[in-house]
């Protein structure tokens, strides 16, 4: 078997294209390829609806308005924008204090340690041993000038998913913005994230089989209070003001798509991801793999897990021509760096070592079980 033929099981990194979602990008790639912002002719006005009909889809999806929809290139720049773009307020405001978790993505961590480097106070809030967060822990740190807690709705390397529905509750009498990187979750836990006390919510395309390159902000307005953001970015009104350049039709209209599927089938996906992951726990039970995260308190998608006597090298090595499986985030995975989420949770250092995620969708096929276990034991 070539690595062409690979089973991808590499889904926390990115997803496949959900063929509906395809199709609709190719539309506006190839046929209604408008600029959103033309309005003297049809194809501007068509690019528009399109727009708008994907901030509804998104808006339906967490319940929230369409109007309180940014779409920009990903979570990555929608984390940016959510704390990078608080930063002027808080200072005029003395509010100069955010809360944060240590397992937090590097999209959230870098941009706080930013502003932490202009003069913002941070705690840092470590997991339990399983890698789940107290919401207890963050609420004792509220200050009169905590500005933001930010918080992960799911772990990107072990799939663990955090409190934010206890968090937000705790947060109600609180003026403190929530932002809530929801990467992994938007539009497959559906109901935490319609929580109301939640301000900010950042999530990406391909993450939910959608295509790469397209991100949404999601910018609740509470009361008739507006999150106080400046742009990062100058040059154009698009997006409120808050991202301007010009909207990749094709890339938000799939996204659009994206987010209504998800929300159509969320419960049938989930149901699928659930079956294979009884079906891989029960392959590699002789094995004694050390699994880390709680069951029952990982996304069902996700399994994090090291094998004794193997370091994460090895465990891909032998398994390159059957399953494609990475050591950790995509995004720091060339560093060799010691996972930082493995590490806050306490793992020693053979175990984080060894650690290797396996993550797949509904759309993932049917494993050679077998021969994988056998590569395993070598």
């Amino acid at each position: 078997m070539s690595s062409a033929q690979s089973v991808y099981l590499d889904c926390n990194a990115t997803t496949p294209l959900e063929p509906a979602v395809a199709a609709v990008m190719r539309h506006y790639f190839e046929e209604e390829y408008g600029n959103e912002g033309s309005r003297t002719h049809a194809f501007g006005v068509r690019a528009k609806e399109a727009v708008q009909k994907a901030r509804r889809q998104v808006a339906e999806l967490l319940g929230a308005k369409p109007e309180e929809v940014i779409f920009t290139s990903g979570a990555t720049e929608s984390n940016n924008l959510a704390i990078l773009g608080l930063g002027n307020w808080g200072r005029q405001h003395g509010k100069t204090h955010i809360i944060t978790t240590r397992i937090e993505h590097k999209a959230v961590l870098e941009p706080i340690d930013h502003l932490a480097k202009d003069g913002f106070e941070v705690d840092l809030v470590a997991p339990d041993k399983e890698g789940r967060v107290e919401a207890e822990k963050i609420i004792r740190l509220l200050r009169p000038t905590t500005m933001l807690v930010s918080v992960m709705h799911a772990n990107n390397e072990t799939g663990v998913i955090q409190p934010i529905g206890e968090l937000a509750d705790a947060l109600a009498h609180h003026p403190a913005w929530l932002h809530v990187d929801a990467a992994q979750t938007f539009g497959k836990l559906i109901e935490p994230l319609r929580h109301g006390r939640i301000d900010l919510i950042s999530a990406s395309g391909h993450k939910i089989y959608g295509p790469k390159g397209v991100g949404v902000l999601v910018v609740r307005q509470r009361g008739k209070q507006k999150v106080p953001l400046m742009p990062l970015v100058f040059g154009g009104g698009q997006e409120q003001g808050l991202r301007p350049g010009t909207l990749p039709v094709p890339l938000i209209a799939a996204f659009g798509e994206a987010a209504e599927l998800g929300q159509q089938h969320h419960a049938e996906r989930e149901r699928k991801c659930l079956d294979f992951r009884s079906r891989f726990l029960e392959a590699i039970a002789p094995l004694k793999a050390k699994i880390h995260g709680r069951e029952g308190q990982v996304m069902p998608h996700t399994v994090n897990a090291s094998f004794p006597g193997l370091s994460a090298e090895e465990t891909m090595l032998r398994l390159k021509d059957l399953v494609a499986v990475s050591n950790g985030s995509a995004c720091t995975s060339a560093s060799y760096q010691l996972s930082h989420v493995l590490t806050a949770m306490g793992l020693g250092k053979d175990e984080i070592i060894g650690a290797v995620r396996f993550s797949w969708c509904h759309l993932t096929p049917e494993l050679d079980w077998k021969a994988m276990v056998e590569k395993l034991r070598g």
